[in-house]
Formats: structure tokens, sequence, C-alpha cells
């Protein structure tokens, strides 16, 4: 019997929406979720904390815009 990755749908998120590659859909989901239009995609940093540095405090996806803090688990 093989194992089940219950994380697949995570890096998928994590995938679309947490590089730096894609920060317009990035943008696009903010504006989606917060039901603004900003159109700079430019204006986002990612602050996504990593396990390695926090030892089991991790996040999915999180970045400033206009320095706000979104986190999106």
């Amino acid at each position: 019997m093989s194992t089940v990755n219950k994380e697949h749908k995570d890096r998928l998120f994590c995938f679309l929406f947490g590089s730096e590659s894609n920060k317009e859909w990035t943008l696009s989901l903010y504006n989606a979720v917060n039901g603004t239009s900003y159109t700079d995609p430019e204006d986002i940093e990612f602050t996504t904390i990593e396990d390695a540095v926090y030892m089991g405090m991790k996040n999915d996806l999180s970045f400033t815009l206009f320095h706000v803090m979104n986190i999106y688990e």
C-alpha cells in the first residue's frame, strides 16, 4: 500500500501564489479576496516562514502589500 501525500494541494497553492515568478497571480488572488484593484505586482514582498529556521512553525504563504501582512493557510 502506498503512502498518501496530504500536502499535494498545499504545494500547488504555494507554487501558484507563492513564487516570485508568479507575482501577478498573487496580486490577482489578493484583489479577489479583498475586493481591491491593485495593478503593480512589484509592490508584493513575500514573507513566508520556512520551517528550517522556525522548527515546525510554517505558514503556507505570506506576503506584505503596502505594509500589511497577508497570511494564507
